[in-house]
């Protein structure tokens, strides 16, 4: 079994942590000692304040576990993908003349779903996908490999409140369409063709009741089979698909 250094891209100790966010590395999660304390952890504050990076504060077993090196009560994982903001893509998107195609996976958690779903985004034209600063899975060497480098091709937004995303969204003319098993409505029965965001939630709890109310139109895929659910990625693959079918229905 690999270690979690094998896998994930992480540094460690307040000075390192530092000198990246000085260097413009992009910073994908941090980790930070509860109750930490010092002029050095004052000067990470300010930094992480700056870039609005917000830390995840863990006792000091859990840092323990990414590390047993002297990791000075901070741990951050490093992302090779810059990260942006659905407020600063949406208008972008307008003024080049595209009908935004957006995908919001909300708290996602499995490295592989996230690469394989990130990899069927990028074949069907997604502009952009959407996460949680927190509860999503890491961008890391696995997620990238997964999705066969469509990652890169990809703009990736984090946002600190998905809820608040979907308002600005549909206040921009985004119609928002959640895939929940609780829907009504079948998944080729709703317009794509209209500016819009598809919200594809975790794998075990689905999406928020916060991000559910939000939504537009809530949507599901037909299950015939005893299994009550499919895999999220495969799921998504379907909807995207058909949101792609009509698009090129309409062009044509």
């Amino acid at each position: 079994m690999k270690t979690l250094k094998e896998k994930d891209d992480f540094i460690f100790g307040l000075r390192p942590v530092i000198e990246a966010l000085e260097a413009g590395k992009t910073i994908d999660k941090i980790f930070v000692q509860n109750a930490l304390q010092g002029d050095i952890y004052q000067d990470l504050k300010n930094l992480l304040a700056k870039h609005k990076i917000r830390p995840n504060f863990v006792p000091v077993e859990k840092l323990n576990r990414f590390t047993r090196k002297n990791h000075q009560g901070v741990v951050a994982f490093i992302s090779d993908v810059p990260f942006e903001r659905i407020e600063d893509v949406l208008p972008q998107l307008f003024e080049a003349g595209k009908t935004p195609f957006l995908l919001i996976l909300d708290r996602l958690t499995d490295v592989r779903n996230f690469g394989a779903i990130c990899r069927t985004a990028e074949c069907v034209g997604i502009h952009a996908v959407i996460l949680p600063e927190k509860g999503a899975a890491p961008i890391n060497s696995d997620a990238i490999k997964t999705s066969a480098g469509a990652i890169y091709n990809l703009k990736i937004c984090k946002e600190k409140n998905l809820a608040h995303a979907v308002d600005f969204l549909q206040q921009s003319g985004v119609q928002v369409f959640s895939a929940t098993e609780k829907a009504q409505k079948l998944y080729y029965d709703v317009d794509y063709t209209q500016p819009c965001a598809i919200v594809m939630g975790n794998e075990e709890t689905g999406i928020s009741k916060e991000v559910l109310h939000h939504s537009d139109e809530k949507i599901k895929l037909p299950i015939e089979g005893k299994t009550e659910s499919l895999n999220v990625s495969v799921a998504c693959g379907a909807i995207l698909y058909e949101a792609m079918r009509q698009k090129i229905r309409e062009v044509l």
